[in-house]
């Protein structure tokens, strides 16, 4: 069996769709820093597509692995010329796969540091994009304040420190470019952050005016961080879907991706340097991105977390299994229509009735086999980001939140780190302890869980707040999380909206 490389892309041909241009003859304009599973399904995806059309040669990828456990996907890409199978799995079994060839290159930062810098610093290079997850921007997730102290960002100050952190090694580029004379290249945050690319200003300009702050005016002024919005369900690749791929598709992929059909980018059209001509291959390129993060987040992203807790409590463990049970599909529904639905913005071409009911259809799709332990996983970094913000906004407005406060409790639940059968739950997260401190001590203190401040702020003082958490939580450890639903949903008696027509999102 063939292993994937470019010399093996002739063979593969009659297998599997491969690049049909000229991966020679390409250049990199985007340099892309986390080259995980969602980078590979999602951004590097689009800029396949543009290829495939004969568009774009100068905008090909260099990917970057900043962190020392990057090291392996720095092997696989080696070993495979940057290729990988990307397989779209439809929920009726049909697998849908493709060789993407639009990442040329990839260097792994704590290797060689100045090569990444380097790069980053060449004139070819126009835009530099980022997958470094909601916790990768330094930043505290009650004030949004960037973190001074963190241990990386201390040693990338340090005066000749080699740089570490994408903070050091995009900002050390940024000063080589105005060294030379050279326009910055735009940077394009694409993790599940609302005000993504604002956020990304704000972080690298604090960090960069720690170092100067005449080169922090000079970034704020001249480096455009446009907003964006990403969507595709991309679940960590298993060994079980390596061996899929040889199996089905004869062909030894050290590192596939699989994702669901649907994909989404939504991008504010504000860059220094020129960009890819990505509206030819379904990106939506608008003035104002807030209307598709803010329902991309509190409808998606806050789901996902009401799925990742509760859905891990009653029982299941992957994600189709929890969306395909009608008391959650109506928990879910009732929370998206009548609690984070009240909070968004209209958005354009978008009906919210489809889109909802389309979401459940997403995650009820068993060929993703996405599981509830990936939702939960640093609950801390975005709970607060994506449902918070929907209870914040009801408490100041009247609307409802019971659904919101009950997710809460079933986040307090689960970092008690047991389940109702008593076995261990794996809490993963960077605030563990703190976490799973605080949640143990909460059959005594019923409000110890919440009285984290740094996480959840005054909501431990907002008394229409506690009395729907800590009626949720009380029965969550005498009930447990079915009858708990059950509960909520017969209380709240809601029923679905009647579609108002419209244009759905495209997929």
């Amino acid at each position: 069996m063939p292993s994937l490389a470019t010399g093996t892309l002739p063979s593969l041909a009659g297998s599997l769709p491969v690049p049909s241009y000229d991966r020679s003859r390409l250049r990199a304009g985007i340099v892309h820093l986390g080259v995980g599973a969602f980078h590979r399904s999602h951004q590097a995806m689009y800029v396949d597509r543009l290829l495939e059309q004969g568009r774009g040669q100068d905008w090909a990828i260099c990917g970057v692995g900043v962190l020392p456990s990057d090291r392996r996907m720095a092997e696989v890409m080696a070993a495979q010329d940057c290729l990988y199978t990307l397989v779209v799995k439809h929920a009726d079994g049909t697998f849908e796969p493709r060789v993407v060839g639009s990442i040329i290159e990839y260097l792994l930062a704590p290797d060689d540091p100045d090569a990444v810098v380097e790069k980053m610093a060449a004139a070819t290079t126009r835009i530099v994009s980022l997958t470094v997850t909601e916790g990768g921007y330094n930043i505290d997730p009650v004030t949004g304040e960037f973190d001074a102290a963190d241990p990386g960002v201390v040693h990338d100050l340090q005066p000749g420190a080699v740089p570490a952190t994408s903070f050091g090694l995009i900002t050390e580029a940024l000063v080589r470019r105005r060294q030379r004379g050279l326009t910055p290249f735009t940077v394009v945050s694409c993790d599940n952050i609302q005000g993504n690319g604002d956020v990304a200003r704000r972080t690298f300009t604090a960090f960069a005016g720690l170092r100067d702050r005449d080169l922090a005016a000079w970034i704020e002024r001249e480096v455009p961080f446009p907003n964006s919005m990403v969507d595709r369900i991309t679940p960590a690749t298993t060994d079980e879907e390596r061996a899929e791929v040889a199996r089905r598709f004869d062909v030894e992929d050290g590192w596939p991706v699989v994702c669901e059909p649907f994909t989404q980018w939504v991008l504010e059209d504000h860059f220094s340097l020129g960009r890819p001509p990505l509206e030819h291959v379904g990106v939506q390129l608008v003035d104002d991105v807030e209307p598709y993060e803010l329902m991309k987040l509190r409808l998606l992203n806050a789901g996902h977390q009401g799925l990742a807790y509760l859905g891990r409590l009653a029982g299941y463990r992957l994600v189709h299994d929890a969306a395909q049970d009608p008391l959650f599909e109506r928990f879910l529904l009732g929370y998206m229509e009548e609690e984070a639905t009240p909070t968004l913005r209209p958005v354009p071409g978008i009906d919210l009735d489809d889109y909802r009911k389309n979401l459940i259809a997403r995650f009820s799709n068993p060929a993703i086999r996405d599981t509830l332990a990936r939702l939960a996983f640093d609950g801390s970094e975005r709970l607060p980001k994506w449902l918070l913000p929907v209870v914040r906004e009801n408490l100041a407005s009247g609307g409802e939140v019971r659904r919101s406060a009950t997710v809460v409790a079933g986040w307090a639940r689960y970092a008690e780190g047991v389940d109702e059968e008593g076995q261990p739950i794996e809490v993963v997260d960077r605030r563990r302890d703190s976490l799973v401190a605080g949640a143990r001590r909460q059959r005594e203190d019923p409000l110890a869980f919440i009285a984290d401040r740094d996480l959840f702020g005054d909501l431990v003082d907002d008394e229409r707040f506690t009395t729907a958490y800590l009626a949720a939580l009380r029965s969550l450890h005498e009930r447990g999380a079915r009858a708990t639903l059950e509960a909520v949903v017969d209380a709240l008696g809601w029923t679905p909206s009647v579609p108002s027509g419209g244009t759905g999102p495209a997929g």
